[in-house]
């Protein structure tokens, strides 16, 4: 399977201003900081991490919304990392994105019609029978009447307000979706319906999706393989089973044993262990500023494996053997990969 789209030391930091009279650059918030990552046409991969580790701006370095700092984006093979907006403008019908909010990212002053006709308006396209026509289809094909064309966004549930999100990214028939926690918003009765819908246009149209989210549950379901990403960085990727039943960084442990489970009684439990002789894990501590990040390995800082050469030298991002292919971990001490957990996480 081709990679469609693949970033190399993808770096996005925000400068902070300071200083008077005139202001200037005084350090920089490490958003994003050199990572690598691929997706294969027609993939569904997962990116998933604590709040504020960096998924959403990486989502946005690839659609090229945000402009990178450093490192390289290609798109089928093309170098887009600095395309001007004329360069950019056939690559975009391609690179569609699903908002977080629902709420906010509808215009409240159109109708369904003018918001999922948009893009093609824009794009000058014409498809045949017409675009309300194709309106009315791509409403059908997410779920939703038809007949809601003339309808504005307030009257419409959460759940539909989504839907109505991914018929607009759906407009341009894109290779590409970024999905940003698309189902973080909503009720948790309305979660599986958006991500099964998510997932039949993901296998029917062959789209490649990179599904962001903090819910690992919701990631294990859609994704085929999973990266995990803390403080900018990614620290280990894999295929989904190997994620989540051999993983291999101590920060995906961690994840994994926050999981509330099912118990025998019927109540929930957190931290089902990833081994018997480990029992339930509690990160220490909180996760450090981006402003000014911990040097050589970033969880080294929460991480009780953590030695001194975590604080050296930055553990690069390979397989045990050393080759950049396969079930990936960025640690100096990774877990063997006989390893498994006791237990599955479900959704």
């Amino acid at each position: 399977m081709s990679e469609i789209l693949v970033a190399e030391g993808l770096t996005k930091h925000f400068p902070i201003k300071g200083g008077f009279p005139v202001k200037r650059t005084v350090g920089a918030v490490q958003a994003v900081d050199g990572i690598d990552l691929a997706i294969r046409a027609g993939e569904a991969f997962g990116l998933v991490g604590e709040s504020g580790c960096g998924k959403s701006t990486t989502g946005r370095l690839l659609t090229r919304l945000l402009e990178p700092t450093a490192g390289r984006i290609r798109y089928r093979g093309e170098d887009i990392t600095h395309a001007s907006r004329k360069e950019l403008a056939p690559i975009r019908s391609e690179i569609q994105m699903i908002f977080q909010d629902p709420y906010s990212s509808l215009n409240p002053r159109q109708t369904v019609g003018k918001i999922v006709s948009g893009p093609m308006e824009i794009n000058g396209i014409a498809p045949p029978g017409g675009r309300e026509a194709r309106v009315r289809e791509l409403l059908e094909t997410v779920g939703l009447n038809p007949e809601h064309y003339n309808r504005f966004p307030h009257e419409f549930s959460g759940g539909q307000r989504q839907r109505i999100g991914v018929a607009r990214a759906l407009a341009l028939e894109p290779k590409l979706i970024v999905a940003d926690e698309p189902v973080s918003a909503l009720d948790v009765s309305i979660q599986a319906q958006v991500v099964n819908l998510l997932q039949k246009l993901q296998r029917e149209l062959d789209i490649a999706f990179l599904f962001i989210a903090h819910d690992l549950a919701v990631v294990r379901h859609f994704s085929q393989r999973v990266a995990v990403m803390y403080l900018g960085r990614i620290v280990e990727v894999g295929d989904r089973d190997d994620i989540y039943r051999r993983p291999r960084h101590p920060y995906t442990h961690a994840l994994l044993s926050a999981v509330p489970e099912a118990g025998e009684d019927g109540g929930t439990r957190v931290g089902a262990p990833p081994s018997v002789s480990w029992g339930s894990i509690r990160l220490a501590g909180d996760v450090p500023s981006p402003i000014d990040p911990p040097s050589g390995c970033r969880f080294r800082t929460r991480c009780w494996k953590a030695r001194d050469v975590c604080a050296e030298t930055v553990p690069p991002l390979v397989r045990a053997d050393g080759s950049r292919e396969g079930h990936l971990s960025a640690c100096h001490f990774p877990e063997p990969p006989t390893v498994e957990r006791d237990t599955e996480v479900v959704m």
